[in-house]
């Protein structure tokens, strides 16, 4: 195979799209983890199921793709909202086996669901730029891919602003550092919770509706992201989301090369013996803080 720089070129934005797709999921995955100290496998259904959203609106309305992820990523924040209060709110604080059998639970829910509606075909959402790119010297970007990295730039970019600039935000973070003392200073730490998981369910379901366009998906693509999302967080640190940035470019990056250079079978394979080296130079992740 004659590899030329522009064709690891490509691959290195490529790397970096579906990079950021898996930094919105991890980073809603993780700030649930460190406000809710909630563990939940069934993060990456939420992206599923914003998928088939997505591209229900899409064809059934006409709407641009990319505003009926708008859509999508309300009705499962508000999902989410019902998921946090009907099932894990019911589970948070006691042994950590029953919010993972919930989410297992909830994983199977969700996906049969989908297959009843969806149906087991594969899908794809089609894009008003589907087929167009940018043309470089020696590259063809796809408008796609790089709306996927404005998108995520710009979602994190208002994450940030909700996390350090509000008042919600400074309750969330005082909830994450210690919930008891948070309801001693007045925060109603349950609906700080609530509001938690709806956000993460809202990066999901961005992530989700980014994935329809670049992916095709069915009603089991939610599990492999899941695993992503864990080890990009893992890699770049519990709680950290600057480490779940730097995470998800190094995991997205390393597959894509892998995938160019050994074959699309070496993608994850060499994806997750990076997070190995990373755990083995820094036990506690890129970003972690070391324990005493």
């Amino acid at each position: 195979m004659d590899i030329t720089a522009p064709t690891i070129i490509l691959t290195l934005v490529w790397g970096v799209a579906i990079g950021c797709v898996y930094i919105l999921l991890a980073t809603g995955l993780n700030l649930i983890f460190g406000v809710m100290k909630l563990v939940n496998f069934a993060h990456g259904q939420l992206l599923m199921l914003s998928a088939f959203l997505t591209w229900t609106i899409s064809v059934a309305s006409g709407m641009n793709a990319y505003l009926a992820i708008i859509v999508s990523m309300i009705v499962v924040a508000l999902l989410g909202v019902g998921v946090e209060r009907l099932t894990f709110r019911r589970v948070l604080g006691t042994d950590k086996l029953n919010e993972i059998f919930v989410s297992l639970g909830l994983i199977y829910i969700f996906e049969n669901a989908a297959m009843l509606i969806w149906g087991p075909q594969p899908k794809q959402i089609v894009s008003p730029f589907s087929g167009m790119s940018l043309a470089l010297p020696g590259v063809s970007i796809t408008y796609d891919r790089i709306i996927a990295v404005v998108v995520v730039v710009a979602a994190l970019a208002a994450f940030g602003v909700l996390i350090k600039k509000t008042k919600i935000g400074l309750a969330m973070r005082a909830t994450s550092q210690r919930n008891t003392t948070a309801m001693l200073m007045g925060i109603n730490v349950e609906k700080i919770y609530m509001i938690t998981f709806a956000i993460g369910a809202a990066l999901a379901a961005v992530a989700g509706g980014l994935y329809g366009i670049i992916f095709s998906f069915d009603y089991q693509v939610g599990a492999m992201p899941t695993i992503i999302a864990f080890a990009i967080i893992i890699m770049g640190g519990l709680g950290s989301i600057k480490g779940a940035i730097v995470g998800g470019l190094l995991y997205g990056i390393a597959e894509q090369l892998a995938t160019l250079f050994l074959g699309g079978i070496w993608g994850s394979a060499v994806a997750f013996a990076l997070l190995i080296v990373v755990l083995v130079i820094r036990p506690n992740g890129i970003f972690g803080e070391k324990g005493e």
